[in-house]
């Protein structure tokens, strides 16, 4: 499969490795050139222009920053949008507004160019391992074509709908839960360091008795283990909340914790944290707060 794929950040990069490593012919773009060189050895041609990318493609990936970044990569000049060929298909794989979503849609629509929303679950550890969950919506023709990519990068996917922006959503959704979760371990690890307990005693004591979550188990390691580079720094996490706030906000309801949340991410960027690794950053806040507070 000929595939056009945009954006070689900490997820994207493994990403398209494993789609070189699959067969694909994969042609890569990204903003920072010095990022695309690797791939170059694993037998990826380097874009100049997402145009250029674009060109020739069946299938065009994006897994960019932020809305931004996607609307000037699809939108603007040597732009995605206008460079893709007739039966060439958009996958948007990034972490995007419903907003946004909801202008790809209609913009590819015009255009008579399939688009499918396909953000995923997935730290850069496991988009390296090909074991990264899709969130799948769009046309189901329009997904089946997709379906080769998808083997060599994902452990499995859920459909969630035809309407795009239902996936951006459901992404939105679950990053919030992921910030949710962390922040009560945070708390947790907190409440468990008072009372002389180490919160890694803590944790597998309640983990085995209440959850027997791998997904906490990797977390609560990431928090009591800082990895030497971010995950996902702590601006990537007020970018999604903020995101999350404004779905909400479109389909009229106001979520508390939600409000909360935004409120933690905010003052961790303002306290110098935005750079740190999206869990260890609320841990990090939870203990400051815990002792502003004694």
């Amino acid at each position: 499969m000929k595939i056009a794929f945009l954006g070689l950040g900490n997820m994207g990069a493994p990403m398209a490795k494993r789609l070189l490593g699959a067969g694909h012919e994969v042609t890569v773009w990204n903003r920072t050139p010095a990022r695309a060189e690797p791939l170059a050895a694993s037998g990826a041609k380097i874009a100049s222009t997402p145009a250029d990318a674009a060109r020739g493609a069946e299938l065009a990936i994006t897994m960019l920053f932020d809305d931004a970044a996607h609307e000037a990569v699809v939108f603007g000049a040597d732009g995605l949008l206008a460079a893709l060929e007739p039966g060439a298909t958009h996958m948007a794989m990034s972490t995007i507004s419903v907003a946004l979503s909801e202008r790809l849609a209609e913009e590819h629509s015009k255009r008579g160019i399939p688009f499918v929303a396909a953000p995923v679950f997935g730290r850069p550890n496991v988009a390296e391992a090909g074991k990264l969950w899709i969130v799948l919506a769009g046309a189901a023709d329009a997904i089946e074509r997709v379906k080769p990519a998808l083997e060599p990068i994902s452990r499995g996917f859920t459909v969630v709908g035809t309407e795009q922006p239902q996936a951006h959503a459901v992404k939105l959704g679950g990053n919030f839960l992921i910030s949710a979760m962390i922040h009560s371990l945070s708390e947790s690890f907190v409440y468990a360091d008072s009372q002389g307990i180490p919160p890694a005693v803590f944790f597998e004591a309640i983990n085995s008795a209440l959850f027997q979550s791998p997904f906490y188990a990797a977390y609560a390691n990431v928090m009591l283990n800082p990895p030497e580079e971010a995950g996902a720094p702590m601006t990537v996490g007020l970018k999604d909340v903020t995101l999350f706030r404004e779905a909400a906000a479109s389909g009229g309801v106001k979520l508390s914790l939600a409000e909360d949340m935004a409120g933690i991410f905010a003052e961790a960027v303002r306290e110098g944290l935005g750079s740190e690794d999206w869990a260890v950053g609320q841990y990090r806040m939870a203990q400051k707060r815990a002792k502003d507070k004694e």
